[in-house]
């Protein structure tokens, strides 16, 4: 199949570290230029991509023919942006939070089903070293019957603090946690949210309590003011613990240091320092952790705009996170414990 001819929508940290090196490094796409109108970003790209083009809007990125777009913009931009793409009839990637609540989230995908068009959110963090051996461990049965989930992004940066254009820490760092969370253990019941919002107005420390469906309970911390951060997951079951220290998934810093992904490279390998620990009555062990594999995230989404495979992530997941959000931001006001059975959205028809 020919690659697919894909471009950025927003060349900011996201855009340039994120999302960039995945589409140049994955033989089935092809980068076709980038929009931004900010001229250092502009001679960024013309460095770094000397055979991508430069636009200044979705239009004249079509124009040029391109299939597909990522919308990697500031938060508050993307449900417009992505709607605005379907209806060019470009095939989407939007970066989280995919919308900054659940009504505007279920719209946008019922459009892209409306219209035929393939949407899809870019959670590259299911593809993390450590969250792909915990599946592992589940699909195997390794924990037992899995009880407790204990997940944190945890940083210390007071100031400034989390950025407006992620929309705080519980849009932010809270779209991975959540949608982990719902990964790997179902829908949720309820849900009962605390948080601490800065002088900007934006939440900088959020804590949720979910109970699943299945009866497990994930407790998810976010936080840019944790200077002492705790286990990045403790996941508890019946038979077993998994648990894994402070350190993300090398992935991140790899790519702020300008690093890409090759084939046959040693791209999301973590070494044995980095591996969590499985605890078992009378002791534990190293366990080599999975391959972080955020690669595999546009080679999947070409396929599946060729219609060769599925979306890397079903929308209706995204949409699914921001009710699970919305529910988190109604009980930090209210001190309640929310309960989503029967608030949720329609699903997919």
């Amino acid at each position: 199949m020919a690659p697919l001819r894909i471009g950025l929508a927003g060349y900011g940290f996201g855009g340039r570290v994120f999302h960039a090196p995945f589409i140049a490094a994955a033989a089935e796409c092809e980068l076709v230029g980038v929009i931004t109108n900010l001229p250092e970003r502009r001679a960024e790209v013309q460095a770094r991509f000397p055979d991508a083009a430069v636009f200044g809007s979705l239009e004249d990125l079509a124009a040029a023919g391109a299939e597909a777009v990522t919308i990697c913009t500031p938060a508050a931009s993307h449900t417009q942006l992505t709607q605005q793409a379907l209806r060019m009839g470009l095939a989407v990637v939007c970066d989280k939070p995919f919308a900054l609540d659940a009504a505007a989230a279920r719209e946008t995908v019922r459009l892209a089903h409306e219209l035929g068009r393939p949407l899809t959110v870019f959670q590259n963090r299911r593809w993390d070293s450590d969250f792909r051996t915990v599946r592992n461990l589940l699909a195997k049965g390794a924990l037992g019957e899995p009880a407790r989930f204990e997940s944190r992004f945890e940083r210390f940066a007071p100031d400034p603090g989390p950025s407006p254009s992620g929309g705080g820490a519980l849009r932010d760092f809270g779209s991975h946690l959540a949608d982990q969370a719902l990964l790997a253990f179902g829908p949720a019941r309820s849900v009962y949210a605390e948080t601490h919002t800065n002088d900007r107005g934006l939440d900088d420390d959020v804590f949720l309590a979910i109970t699943h469906e299945r009866g497990v309970h994930s407790h998810l911390w976010g936080s840019f003011r944790q200077s002492a951060p705790g286990p990045r997951f403790r996941v508890t079951g019946t038979s077993g613990s998994y648990i894994v220290v402070p350190d993300m998934d090398s992935q991140e810093p790899r790519l702020v240091a300008g690093e890409s992904p090759s084939p046959g490279g040693d791209w999301g390998h973590e070494p044995p320092e980095r591996w969590g620990r499985l605890y078992r009555a009378g002791g534990s062990e190293p366990l080599e952790s999975e391959r972080g594999a955020w690669d595999l995230f546009y080679p999947a989404f070409a396929d599946a705009v060729r219609g060769a495979g599925p979306l890397p992530v079903d929308p209706w997941d995204a949409v699914a996170t921001a009710e699970l959000l919305d529910a988190a931001r109604q009980s930090a006001a209210s001190g309640r414990v929310i309960d989503l059975l029967g608030a949720a959205g329609d699903g997919e028809d």
